[in-house]
């Protein structure tokens, strides 16, 4: 039997934190007339082992020690009880781009990010053909990285880390990365790395990439192991538990009629309503296949609402989900909602075949401890384009013919 990649024993991180923030710069400097200090624990006796060629899922809301624990496993600190051993070469997928510089080519960006990685630059040059195809970026590489959007140095970010033969991968959120084709391809490359022996750790809001790509999965709640086990089994606990307490604090409401459809709360809708999503709009209508969609959701709320997540997502009508996204993984801060609003999220090139669809929406609080508003089976769309085409990712191939 093997020996694991990845093994912690009751494993814990605690910090401090204070009551009050400093309020001049002698206390912030000195620590001292802030407020008394507190101790608490970000995680605490969490243990598992992930062996090699498996993929571990970790879930939870926002606070649970997901991040620490990932921080923890890449040696960005180190555990204050417990044990923890990572074996072999650590590649992690959070923050990505955040170690590059603007004033550095993409090409010179990730030579670096290889020779810091453990290659010689021989080694890296040797690579750069294919980081540089896989982030579609080959024409831009010798561009300065000031010049990129966000979601290019993303994808070289993500190209460097998946090209430098990691036996550790550690990944959160990747398929906020690129566009609906390009996720795919993360996707494949993190499944290729998982089967060539790679051990994978996956923390993701979003559960079906833990359904489809885990061999196990991990609940952490305010620090602690709820669940370990079956990805099916652990998601779906985790989403029974989500579901209870948002129809813990459902109101009874009359059904409301939205433009064709009629909403009823526990069939089509659910959520306390401290938020409310009044109307969705989808153009163009219809939408071409690899052409652009803007969603546009319309709010309310009747008193403040502190740091909510929205949430898009899009499933052919079979129930196929295709994307699914939300602003916290597109590092779109909201603040506060008060009043009334409106919230757009574009698609550039939406890439899917030809079909009919449906966008799914909510608004959940800033932990996603429960929904505000989620209204899905109201919004169909249609997409046009070749009917010979009708997979998920239209894709004709590249053929070859000899006579």
């Amino acid at each position: 039997m093997s020996t694991p990649r990845i093994v912690a024993e009751s494993l814990g991180k605690w910090y401090v934190r204070r009551r009050e923030p400093a309020r001049t710069w002698r206390q912030l400097l000195t620590g001292r007339g802030r407020g008394r200090a507190e101790r608490f624990w970000a995680l605490r006796e969490v243990s598992f082992t992930v062996e090699a060629g498996s993929m571990l899922g970790v879930v939870g809301p926002n606070g649970a020690g997901k991040s620490t624990l990932l921080r923890l496993l890449a040696e960005i600190g180190r555990p204050d009880e417990g044990r923890l051993e990572v074996r072999g070469r650590c590649r992690g997928l959070f923050d990505l781009g955040g170690a590059f510089l603007g004033d550095l080519t993409g090409r010179e960006n990730a030579i670096l990010a290889a020779v810091t990685a453990g290659f010689t630059r021989p080694e890296a040059r040797a690579r750069l053909d294919a980081i540089a195809d896989f982030a579609e970026l080959a024409d831009v590489i010798d561009a300065p990285l000031r010049t990129y959007s966000t979601g290019m140095t993303m994808r070289l970010a993500f190209a460097v880390a998946v090209h430098t033969e990691p036996e550790v991968l550690l990944v959160d959120e990747f398929l906020a990365v690129g566009d609906l084709a390009f996720q795919a391809k993360c996707t494949d490359r993190i499944r290729a790395l998982r089967d060539g022996g790679a051990s994978v750790v996956l923390v993701s809001h979003g559960l079906e990439p833990v359904r489809d790509l885990c061999d196990r999965a991990l609940w952490i709640r305010q620090g602690r192991v709820v669940a370990e086990g079956a990805p099916n089994v652990v998601a779906g606990a985790y989403e029974a538990a989500m579901r209870a307490e948002t129809e813990r604090r459902m109101p009874v409401t009359p059904d409301r009629v939205v433009g064709a459809q009629v909403l009823r709360m526990g069939e089509n809708r659910f959520g306390s309503l401290e938020a409310e999503i009044l109307e969705v709009s989808l153009t163009p209508a219809p939408v071409r296949s690899g052409g652009p969609l803007t969603v546009a959701i319309h709010w309310r709320a009747r008193a403040p609402v502190n740091r909510p997540i929205v949430a898009v997502s899009i499933r052919r009508d079979d129930g196929t989900i295709c994307i699914e996204t939300n602003s916290e993984v597109a590092g779109v801060p909201l603040g506060v909602l008060v009043g009334h609003g409106v919230l757009t999220v574009g698609f550039d090139q939406l890439n899917l075949g030809a079909g009919n669809y449906y966008v799914d929406v909510g608004i959940y609080e800033e932990h996603w401890g429960h929904g505000l508003d989620y209204h899905w089976n109201v919004y169909p769309f249609r997409v046009e384009g070749p009917s010979a085409l009708r997979g998920v990712i239209p894709n004709s191939g590249r053929w070859t013919a000899e006579w």
